[in-house]
Protein backbone atom coordinates (compact mmCIF):
# COMPACT_ATOMS: atom_id res chain seq x y z
CA UNK A 1 0.00 0.00 0.00
CA UNK A 2 1.11 3.64 -1.06
CA UNK A 3 2.96 5.46 2.34
CA UNK A 4 0.43 8.07 1.44
CA UNK A 5 -2.16 6.12 3.02
CA UNK A 6 -0.13 5.21 6.32
CA UNK A 7 -1.89 8.12 8.36
CA UNK A 8 -5.59 7.28 7.30
CA UNK A 9 -4.96 3.61 7.39
CA UNK A 10 -3.71 4.45 11.36
CA UNK A 11 -6.97 6.27 11.90
CA UNK A 12 -8.72 3.76 10.98
CA UNK A 13 -7.17 0.49 12.61
CA UNK A 14 -6.91 2.36 15.79
CA UNK A 15 -10.73 3.76 15.88
CA UNK A 16 -11.93 0.30 14.10
CA UNK A 17 -10.39 -2.04 17.05
CA UNK A 18 -11.33 0.27 19.85
CA UNK A 19 -14.88 0.23 18.63
CA UNK A 20 -14.31 -3.66 18.33
CA UNK A 21 -13.16 -4.04 21.93
CA UNK A 22 -16.34 -1.97 22.98
CA UNK A 23 -18.46 -4.54 20.93
CA UNK A 24 -17.03 -7.62 22.36
CA UNK A 25 -17.63 -6.13 26.04
CA UNK A 26 -21.30 -5.74 25.16
CA UNK A 27 -21.61 -8.81 24.01
CA UNK A 28 -20.32 -10.23 27.16
CA UNK A 29 -22.56 -7.87 28.95
CA UNK A 30 -25.20 -9.26 27.09
CA UNK A 31 -24.33 -12.83 27.74
CA UNK A 32 -23.98 -12.48 31.26
CA UNK A 33 -27.27 -10.16 31.90
CA UNK A 34 -29.43 -13.12 29.59
CA UNK A 35 -27.70 -15.97 31.72
CA UNK A 36 -28.45 -13.86 35.25
CA UNK A 37 -31.92 -13.50 34.09
CA UNK A 38 -31.99 -17.25 33.42
CA UNK A 39 -30.90 -17.90 36.90
CA UNK A 40 -33.07 -15.39 38.25
CA UNK A 41 -36.35 -16.74 36.58
CA UNK A 42 -35.53 -20.48 37.24
CA UNK A 43 -33.81 -20.63 40.35
CA UNK A 44 -35.24 -17.62 42.61
CA UNK A 45 -38.82 -16.73 40.64
CA UNK A 46 -37.33 -13.28 40.34
CA UNK A 47 -36.47 -12.32 36.49
CA UNK A 48 -34.18 -8.88 36.18
CA UNK A 49 -36.62 -6.26 35.31
CA UNK A 50 -36.03 -4.80 32.16
CA UNK A 51 -33.57 -7.20 31.01
CA UNK A 52 -34.78 -7.75 27.93
CA UNK A 53 -34.71 -4.03 27.23
CA UNK A 54 -31.26 -4.03 28.42
CA UNK A 55 -30.27 -7.08 26.24
CA UNK A 56 -31.79 -5.02 22.98
CA UNK A 57 -29.98 -2.47 23.53
CA UNK A 58 -27.04 -4.07 24.20
CA UNK A 59 -27.23 -5.40 20.87
CA UNK A 60 -27.46 -1.90 18.82
CA UNK A 61 -24.43 -1.56 20.68
CA UNK A 62 -22.83 -4.96 19.81
CA UNK A 63 -24.07 -4.64 16.26
CA UNK A 64 -23.03 -0.78 16.06
CA UNK A 65 -19.66 -0.66 17.20
CA UNK A 66 -18.26 -4.18 15.31
CA UNK A 67 -19.06 -2.88 11.71
CA UNK A 68 -16.30 -0.58 11.12
CA UNK A 69 -13.79 -3.85 11.93
CA UNK A 70 -15.62 -6.11 10.08
CA UNK A 71 -15.20 -3.81 7.22
CA UNK A 72 -11.77 -3.11 7.76
CA UNK A 73 -10.92 -6.88 7.87
CA UNK A 74 -13.30 -7.35 5.16
CA UNK A 75 -15.60 -9.77 6.72
CA UNK A 76 -19.15 -8.93 5.00
CA UNK A 77 -20.20 -10.98 2.42
CA UNK A 78 -18.97 -10.51 -0.82
CA UNK A 79 -19.89 -12.11 -4.25
CA UNK A 80 -16.72 -12.66 -6.10
CA UNK A 81 -17.66 -15.14 -8.40
CA UNK A 82 -18.14 -12.77 -11.73
CA UNK A 83 -16.02 -9.87 -9.74
CA UNK A 84 -12.87 -12.30 -10.40
CA UNK A 85 -13.13 -12.48 -13.80
CA UNK A 86 -12.95 -9.40 -14.58
CA UNK A 87 -9.41 -7.34 -15.88
CA UNK A 88 -7.63 -5.65 -13.11
CA UNK A 89 -8.48 -2.04 -13.80
CA UNK A 90 -12.16 -2.97 -14.08
CA UNK A 91 -11.98 -4.76 -10.83
CA UNK A 92 -10.30 -1.97 -9.10
CA UNK A 93 -13.09 0.63 -10.88
CA UNK A 94 -16.07 -1.82 -9.44
CA UNK A 95 -14.58 -1.69 -5.80
CA UNK A 96 -13.71 1.88 -5.96
CA UNK A 97 -17.40 2.36 -7.25
CA UNK A 98 -18.74 -0.01 -4.56
CA UNK A 99 -16.96 1.68 -1.69
CA UNK A 100 -18.14 5.09 -2.90
CA UNK A 101 -21.62 3.83 -2.65
CA UNK A 102 -20.91 2.16 0.75
CA UNK A 103 -19.72 5.65 1.91
CA UNK A 104 -22.15 7.53 0.57
CA UNK A 105 -25.10 5.55 2.31
CA UNK A 106 -22.54 5.43 5.95
CA UNK A 107 -22.39 9.51 5.62
CA UNK A 108 -26.23 9.40 5.24
CA UNK A 109 -26.49 7.11 7.90
CA UNK A 110 -24.60 9.00 10.55
CA UNK A 111 -25.92 12.61 9.43
CA UNK A 112 -29.86 11.36 9.64
CA UNK A 113 -28.88 9.28 13.00
CA UNK A 114 -27.42 12.58 14.51
CA UNK A 115 -30.82 14.39 13.79
CA UNK A 116 -33.03 11.40 14.66
CA UNK A 117 -30.60 11.30 17.97
CA UNK A 118 -31.33 15.03 18.47
CA UNK A 119 -35.39 14.73 18.07
CA UNK A 120 -35.03 11.99 20.49
CA UNK A 121 -33.13 13.81 23.10
CA UNK A 122 -35.76 16.97 22.89
CA UNK A 123 -38.45 14.84 22.87
CA UNK A 124 -37.59 13.12 25.73
CA UNK A 125 -37.84 9.68 24.31
CA UNK A 126 -37.16 6.56 27.10
CA UNK A 127 -37.61 3.01 27.15
CA UNK A 128 -41.09 1.40 28.42
CA UNK A 129 -39.90 -0.80 31.46
CA UNK A 130 -36.98 1.08 32.67
CA UNK A 131 -37.04 5.02 31.55
CA UNK A 132 -33.77 4.26 29.70
CA UNK A 133 -33.34 7.18 27.25
CA UNK A 134 -32.76 6.39 23.14
CA UNK A 135 -31.24 9.24 22.08
CA UNK A 136 -27.43 7.95 23.60
CA UNK A 137 -27.48 5.11 21.89
CA UNK A 138 -28.83 6.86 18.38
CA UNK A 139 -26.12 9.35 18.84
CA UNK A 140 -23.42 6.02 19.18
CA UNK A 141 -24.36 4.82 16.05
CA UNK A 142 -23.50 8.09 14.32
CA UNK A 143 -20.49 8.01 15.63
CA UNK A 144 -19.68 4.71 15.30
CA UNK A 145 -20.87 5.18 11.27
CA UNK A 146 -17.44 7.65 11.17
CA UNK A 147 -14.90 4.63 11.70
CA UNK A 148 -16.94 2.87 8.93
CA UNK A 149 -16.88 6.15 6.30
CA UNK A 150 -13.11 6.50 7.04
CA UNK A 151 -12.57 2.57 6.39
CA UNK A 152 -14.62 2.82 2.80
CA UNK A 153 -12.77 6.29 1.96
CA UNK A 154 -9.56 3.67 2.39
CA UNK A 155 -11.07 1.30 0.69
CA UNK A 156 -11.63 3.46 -2.09
CA UNK A 157 -8.60 5.09 -2.56
CA UNK A 158 -6.79 2.14 -2.25
CA UNK A 159 -9.19 0.60 -5.42
CA UNK A 160 -8.55 3.76 -7.40
CA UNK A 161 -4.77 3.32 -6.74
CA UNK A 162 -5.19 -0.16 -8.12
CA UNK A 163 -7.32 0.79 -11.20
CA UNK A 164 -4.59 3.47 -12.08
CA UNK A 165 -1.53 1.16 -11.64
CA UNK A 166 -3.55 -1.96 -13.63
Amino acid sequence: MPARFGRLEKIVNVSSRWLNWVAGAGMVAMLALIVADVIGIKLFKWPIPGGIEVVGFLGVVVTAFAIAYTQLIRGHIQVEFLFMRLPKRWRGGVSAFVSLLGLALFVLLAWRSGQYAYVLQKTGEVSMTQGIPFYPLVYAIALTCIPVCLALLLGFLRSVAKAVKA
